[in-house]
Order: structure tokens, then C-alpha cells, then sequence
């Protein structure tokens, strides 16, 4: 096989398992699923990702990398106040969040962080500069990293409690985005009128 049809391969199990993860949720992310799916022996994954946490990396680099080409779409058409594309930013990653939930989980999963397959933490990076650089446009006297950490954090919470279903029912929201706005004021201060 020479390196064009290999690097395919490569790609193809990559996109499979992009594909399940979308389908099946993160549950279902095996390295012999992906292999069946992708029309090879269940053996040919381990050519390419030596572990199956290789591979379960490469699939959420390519949620980061979505995340992050939408959040930044998205927050480049906000031509208004860093607060408003703070908002807009924050409607992005919920948005992705509630409606990429296999991949928002797997995207997350402690030991994927943990062994940085693949440069997965730097992947993830980016966005958060982007949160961080905003929040620091909007408090230039707070240090932006931390305010930015603990509104990902809240950002992160409302997902998980939204996607439970545990929000609604408390909050009799229908829309996460009062959350949001909560969420924003919190860290941020009440949005100037």
C-alpha cells in the first residue's frame, strides 16, 4: 500500500468513527466497529493507531476542530461588542454541545486530556484563548484566563445539566439561553444598558 492509499485509510477510520460517534454516541466507539464500518479487517486500525486511545483522539481533535472553525464563523460575523460575541460564542459551544452530544462527551473524556494523544489538549486550546481573549476585552483589569476558565466551566455545566434534561425541569426553561445570559452576568458583570 503505498502512502496516499495509507493516509486514506487513515482518514477513512477517522471519518467512521466521526460518523458512529454522531450515530451511536461515544459508547459505541470500538476499535472492531470502526473497523466493520469502515470495510477493513479489525485488525487494520492498529496500523495506523497503535491504541485505541490514538484513534479515539484523532476522532475528537476533529470535534475540536469543528467546535473551534463554527465558534470562530461565527464570532468573526459578530462585528459588535466583545460582550456580544462573548454571547454568540457561548450559543456556538452550547449549540455544538447539545446537538454533537457523542462527540461533546468523548471530546471531554478525562483520560483522552490526560494522555494528550496526538496533541489532543493543544487542539482544545485554542477556543479557550479565544474565550479568554474576549473576557479580558470586556474585564481589562480582571485576569481574563481565570474569569474565562470559570465561565467554561458554567458553559460546560449547563450542557451536561441541559442534556439530563435536569435544567428544564428545575429552571421551566425551554431555551438555554437565558441560561447563558445568566451564566455571562455572573462572571462578567450585567450587560450595560
Amino acid at each position: 500500500m503505498n502512502s496516499e492509499q495509507e493516509a486514506g485509510l487513515r482518514a477513512r477510520l477517522i471519518e467512521t468513527g466521526v460518523d458512529l460517534v454522531a450515530a451511536e454516541g461515544a459508547q459505541a466507539l470500538s476499535l472492531r466497529e470502526i473497523a466493520r464500518r469502515a470495510g477493513v479487517s479489525h485488525g487494520a486500525p492498529r496500523r495506523y493507531f497503535p491504541t485505541h486511545l490514538e484513534l479515539l483522539s484523532a476522532i475528537a481533535r476533529r470535534g475540536f476542530t469543528d467546535l473551534g472553525a463554527r465558534a470562530a464563523e461565527a464570532v468573526a460575523s459578530e462585528a459588535s461588542s466583545p460582550r456580544a460575541q462573548l454571547t454568540t460564542l457561548g450559543r456556538v459551544y452550547l449549540d455544538f454541545a447539545l446537538t454533537n452530544r457523542g462527540m461533546y462527551e468523548l471530546m471531554f473524556r478525562h483520560d483522552l486530556l490526560e494522555s494528550n494523544q496526538l496533541g489532543l489538549r493543544e487542539t482544545s486550546l485554542p477556543l479557550f484563548g479565544a474565550l479568554a481573549e474576549l473576557v479580558g476585552q470586556v474585564l481589562p483589569e480582571a485576569d481574563a484566563r481565570v474569569v474565562a476558565g470559570a465561565l467554561w466551566a458554567n458553559l460546560h455545566g449547563i450542557a451536561q445539566l441541559w442534556s439530563f434534561g435536569s435544567l428544564q425541569l428545575t429552571t421551566g426553561a425551554d431555551d438555554f439561553v437565558p441560561l447563558l445570559h445568566a451564566a455571562l452576568d455572573a462572571h462578567l458583570g450585567p450587560e450595560p444598558r
